[in-house]
């Protein structure tokens, strides 16, 4: 990666009642830390095309009702390669609720599993981190 070029990621909040689907990474960014399944926006697509690809490449999953959130703006410059990243936070749903997550991409993340909302593992990847300390919450209401 170029010095100084910001990249997108796009990321999902698969939810499933009140738990989020999480993985523990294993990459130059943030290593071991709990992560939201997710990857770079490619040339020409939707952030919605993004998060439904993304999800299935890392996961096996299919998702419904996916829709926008909200987006963080993040420098990574204690990292071994420093970066800067723009994420986009979907939220989904499973298209079949009694489908269960692979770790498709082992090279990139130790495994797949749900975790409830009020008490999530750490450390948690620095934007989602972020995300949480500010109270935000994923959910729909009502």
């Amino acid at each position: 990666m170029e010095k100084g070029v910001p990249r997108v990621g796009v990321v999902v909040f698969l939810l499933n009642g009140k738990a989020v689907l999480l993985g523990r990474r294993r990459s130059s960014i943030s290593d071991s830390t709990f992560a939201l399944p997710g990857g770079h926006l490619e040339f020409g697509e939707s952030f919605e095309e993004c998060a439904a690809r993304e999800l299935k490449e890392e996961t096996g999953l299919d998702i419904d009702k996916v829709e926008y959130l909200t987006v963080t703006n993040t420098l990574f410059l204690e990292e071994p390669k420093p970066s800067h990243y723009v994420t986009i936070f979907m939220r989904a749903f499973l298209a079949d609720p009694n489908q269960a997550p692979q770790n498709l991409e082992p090279q990139k993340c130790d495994g797949w599993d749900w975790y409830d909302w009020d008490n999530l593992p750490k450390p948690l990847f620095r934007p989602l981190e972020k995300m949480v300390q500010e109270g935000y919450n994923p959910f729909p209401i009502g």
